[in-house]
């Protein structure tokens, strides 16, 4: 009987292991590159030793917990990391788990994930163009998420809110036929006693893949910026805030894009368009992309160019002109090399800036 009884608690043991399956795993990726890059409205030529050309280098955990019945649990705490100086963070004043700091549950659902996550323009802005989610050689990623501030010469980056949101929800649905949607919402956790107690973000986007035919957008309404600190000239929409009357003023912008593929195997393009408007002043950007990815032994050419027009600009520079140039070739499947030439213009009055850069990249 006491065998019967131990047998009997052993399968209960092992049958309730097999619906709460659960693993963490430590993730990451360090890249880093040399470069000689001189900006553009400047006149001297910086030599550096930088993290992150293709990738912002990051670290971190994953988790998941299979709770049966397929519904799971999920949490992410990855952090981004200067590996030039050691110093954790994208900037100073970056909080520490920037990049993910999220629990959630998946299932037939979808998925909902709480905390810090990806805003609505990542995605869409990293998936269609060559160079992928480069903060440092990708004309998209350049113009709609870097400020660049020189003496004589400003440009505010043109997506208002920062590449990932804080105190967030999201609603990821399942995939249908080739379409996965994603819903975005951030509260703004202002006291109720001010006017800005509505304050909040609200976005979504779409994604489509059929073959080699994809197709995005996305639409963010934003009244938080995210970024953690960086309230330096090259913050997003600094300028913009300052010529309407300081950065308190409260204000709401809009930004969307619409993009697109095509992979026909020697080549695959790539198209987008958007728009980032402010409510209080007339002020507006548009970018347009277009890029192209080849094949070529055990890489891949890249190339891309990316123009923003800004009606009404607070500063002289209503014009940026960008293309990079590149090749990417794969040692093995974590870990690659790559070269890159790029070319940034502000305003054809301004002296034009060049990049020259060499780097490698690794996945663990």
């Amino acid at each position: 009987m006491k065998k019967s009884l131990i047998a009997a608690c052993a399968a209960l043991v092992c049958a309730s292991g097999a619906y709460a399956q659960s693993s963490v795993t430590l993730t990451g990726l360090v890249d880093m590159y040399a470069a000689s890059q001189k900006q553009p409205g400047t006149d001297g030529r910086v030599n550096q030793l930088g993290s992150g050309g293709m990738t912002t280098s990051w670290f971190g955990m994953t988790g998941t917990e299979d709770l049966g019945g397929g519904l799971k649990a999920n949490f992410k705490l990855t952090s981004f990391q200067r590996l030039d100086t050691g110093t954790p963070g994208r900037f100073g004043g970056d909080n520490f788990f920037t990049r993910d700091a999220n629990v959630g549950l998946s299932g037939g659902f979808g998925a909902v994930t709480l905390g810090r996550g990806l805003a609505p323009n990542f995605l869409p802005t990293i998936l269609f163009n060559p160079f992928g989610d480069s903060f440092q050689f990708a004309p998209l990623v350049l113009q709609k998420n870097v400020g660049l501030f020189n003496p004589g010469a400003g440009y505010a980056s043109s997506t208002p809110s920062d590449t990932g949101w804080s105190n967030e929800i999201i609603y990821t649905t399942p995939t249908f036929g080739g379409l996965t949607v994603n819903v975005h919402y951030q509260f703004g956790e202002q006291n109720s006693s001010t006017n800005n107690d509505n304050k909040k973000n609200l976005g979504i986007n779409a994604i489509y893949f059929n073959g080699p035919f994809a197709l995005t957008g996305y639409y963010e309404h934003d009244q938080v910026n995210n970024y953690n600190g960086n309230t330096g000239a090259n913050a997003p929409m600094t300028l913009i805030t300052a010529a309407i009357g300081g950065a308190n003023v409260p204000t709401t912008r809009k930004d969307w894009m619409l993009g697109g593929s095509y992979d026909a195997g020697i080549v695959k393009g790539f198209l987008t368009y958007g728009q980032t408007k402010t409510d209080i002043t007339d002020v507006k950007y548009s970018t347009t992309q277009v890029g192209a990815s080849a094949p070529i032994g055990a890489g891949k050419l890249l190339a891309s160019v990316a123009r923003t027009s800004i009606d009404n600009a607070p500063t002289f520079v209503n014009k940026r002109l960008t293309a990079t140039i590149g090749y990417d070739y794969f040692l093995s499947k974590r870990t690659d090399v790559y070269a890159n030439l790029m070319y940034d213009r502000l305003t054809s009055e301004l002296s034009k800036g060049n990049t020259v850069a060499v780097g490698i990249r690794h996945r663990f």
